[in-house]
Order: C-alpha cells, then structure tokens, then sequence
C-alpha cells in the first residue's frame, strides 16, 4: 500500500484546512450558542467542490478518490462535527448510494444538482422504534397507480429541514421482512412530507438534526431507487460509505484534540514547570498520538480497498468503531489536560467531547460493531472482502 499522498491531495487537505480555520473556527462560539451554523457556509463548500468531491465529474462532480474524501472529512471535523456530518450524509449517504443504484435519469435529476451544491441530500433510515434492527421499521409504502404512497416517521436525521432530497425506506412487503424493505427518493415538496428539528442535544449543536414525517405523502413509481426489496441492500451499500466519512471525522477529531492539548501543555505551568513536562500528561498525549495514527492507518485502508472497487464491509465497520472510540477517549483527556477551563467554553475542548460521543452510537453503535468483529473471526459472518487476498484466520502455514 501506498501511504504517499498525491500532489492533489495534498493541495486539497491545504485548501480545507484553510477554509475551516477561517471560516468555520472563528464563528464557532456563536454557531453553537445559536443551534445553528451560517446556511451560506453551502454555498463555499460547493465553490470549493467539496459536495461532490468521489462524484464523477459527468454528473458535477470533483472525480477524486475516496482518500481524498477522507481528507475533506478529517479537516472539516477538526472544525465541527457539524460540518463532517453535513458531508457524510449529503455525500456519503445519499449522493454516493445514488452514484451505485439510481437510473441514469435519477442521477440527472438528483444527483448531479447535489453534486454541484445547488441542492442538498439526506438520508431516512432511523426510526423511534428502529435503530440497529432494522426490520423493526414501521414506515410502509403501499402501490397506488403510479404512486407510492408513504406512511411513517423517521428520527435523528441530519440536515431533516434543510436538505432537499431525501433518500427513505419503507416496507412495501412486511411478510418478507429485511427482503421487504424499498428505497425511494423523496423530495421536501411533496405533499404529506414534514420535519421538525430536535432541540436539546447533548453535542454536534450547531447540526441540525430532527424528525421526518409522512402523511400519505404520494411518491412517484419512477422515485423507486433500486427495485422493489432492494432497500435493505442499499441501506448497507450506503452505511459502508456513510460509516468510512464517520470513521475519517473522527480522525479529524483527534486531531482537534491533540493539537489543542499540545498548544495548552505548552502555554500552562504548574509546579515551575509546563504541565506538558509531567509525565501524566505526556501519557495522555502519547495515547491521542498513538489512537490518531491507528485510526488514520484504518481510514485510508479502507480507502485504498474502496478504490480498488473491493467489498469492505468488514474494515470499515473496524475503522468506524475504533476511531470514535479513540477519538471519545482523545476528547475526554483533553478536557482533563485542561483542567477546570476544559469544563468551559472558554476552550474548544468541552465542545469536542460534546461532539465525540454521537459517533460513538449512530451508523452502528459500538456494540454493533463488537459483535460484526467478533462474527467475523468466529466464521459466524461471511467476509467476502479478503477471500482472495489473504489466508483466512487463523493463517494457515
């Protein structure tokens, strides 16, 4: 593997991280005070081509490789959570599904306006009853003439008031169970669609994230993504890509942490001395150092797999769920780095760990992802990623 970054990419992390350090991280204070961050942010990152940045440039696109999404990931979640997320789902979870399942004519319609930034995707999986079990959804959509006709709610969305197009799933089959559940596209205009934002979170508070409602809202035949009782398989196609920008933004995060934590063990003194001098607190920045490079090491694994058009259900669930974690642990001894002014909002540090702990549970919890793991090297899950490129485990002599 080649650990090399292009000259393109490193233009790209030089490009974000510029934009992030002048036009995110000074407005932060107020975006969180206010739930929310400037809606024209949009517009920049589609001036810079970060909204479509793996899309081929036939559909208006940046035609980059998915390290270089890793990148803008990384970068954008070292300025907030918020805005890694706002990619995640506009790119990796919904335009990224639609590059793999939508018609030629669907990805006209929807898939080249949101590469270009002139709209905004989502995506409608989650449901007050249904998070990792899936089949326990109740949204069903039922065949009328030409039309779908949609009937549920989903919750926890990201971007659910201000994303145009919606990628949902709903049962049209619930006798068959997972083999029941389809996808469609769903634009906010419908009749019988509505969101409502959820106030109160714990972290990510300047994201906007909420609940999506349908009320015999009619959804067209030719909004069917996939064919019928595909939608289970596309969920999973999609949270494979949703789940490698989450893992990348927790890199990002780290980041975030060891860079604020290294400037204030430096400008801080006790006992005569910078506390950077203790040697607890350089345990505790070792730790960020080491679980930032073996999540980064991960993230650009799966990267290079996915690049390779290689199936990697199995190394992006591991970098998912390792890389929050370390990312969590990272923002948690930040906060201890900094004693009692990581308690404020004096410094970054308290919004980080805010921010840290939503990945640690959505697009697979972190026991979801223990259990694939263990599944895995048990032979109880089949891993049709590396059959062919390496002995099975244990190796074989």
């Amino acid at each position: 593997m080649n650990f090399d970054f292009s000259e393109e990419q490193v233009l790209l992390r030089k490009t974000v991280r510029q934009f992030v350090d002048h036009e995110i991280i000074p407005h932060m204070a107020k975006w969180e005070l206010d739930g929310a961050f400037d809606p024209a942010i949009w517009k920049r990152l589609a001036d810079l081509g970060l909204m479509g940045v793996c899309i081929p440039e036939k559909y208006g696109g940046s035609g980059m490789d998915y390290n270089s999404l890793a990148i803008v990931c990384e970068e954008l979640e070292r300025g907030d959570t918020a805005f890694r997320t706002a990619v995640s789902v506009h790119t990796g979870l919904n335009s990224m599904t639609l590059m793999q399942w939508a018609t030629e004519e669907q990805k006209v319609k929807y898939l080249l306006p949101q590469a270009i930034g002139e709209k905004i995707g989502a995506f409608g999986l989650t449901e007050p009853g249904a998070g990792s079990d899936v089949a326990s959804m109740s949204t069903v959509a039922v065949l009328d003439g030409d039309d779908y006709i949609l009937n549920g709610q989903k919750t926890w969305i990201s971007l659910c008031d201000v994303a145009d197009h919606f990628i949902v799933f709903a049962y049209t089959d619930k006798s068959k169970k997972h083999h029941g559940i389809s996808a469609f596209i769903v634009e906010r205009t419908l009749d019988g669609f509505s969101s409502k934002a959820i106030k109160g979170k714990y972290g990510i508070k300047s994201g906007n994230t909420g609940e999506l409602f349908f009320d015999n809202m009619r959804v067209p035949k030719e909004n069917l993504l996939g064919k019928e009782g595909e939608g289970f398989k596309i969920a999973m196609s999609a949270l494979d890509n949703g789940r490698f920008t989450v893992a990348a933004g927790a890199v990002g995060l780290s980041i975030a942490c060891l860079e604020a934590s290294v400037k204030y063990s430096k400008e801080r003194q006790t006992f005569g001395k910078e506390i950077g001098r203790h040697q607890l607190v350089q345990q505790m920045i070792a730790k960020m150092e080491a679980g930032l490079q073996m999540s980064r090491l991960l993230v650009y694994r799966v990267g290079e797999l996915k690049n390779k058009g290689v199936r990697n259900t199995r190394e992006t669930s591991l970098a998912k769920w390792q890389a929050c974690d370390f990312a969590n642990k990272a923002a948690d001894d930040a906060v201890q780095i900094h004693g009692a002014y990581g308690y404020s909002d004096e410094y970054p540090v308290a919004r980080y760990l805010r921010n840290s702990k939503a990945p640690v549970i959505y697009e697979g919890t972190r026991e979801i992802h223990t259990i694939m793991q263990a599944e895995y090297v048990l032979g109880y899950r089949e891993d049709k990623t590396l059959s062919n490129m390496l002995p099975k485990w244990p190796f074989d002599e």
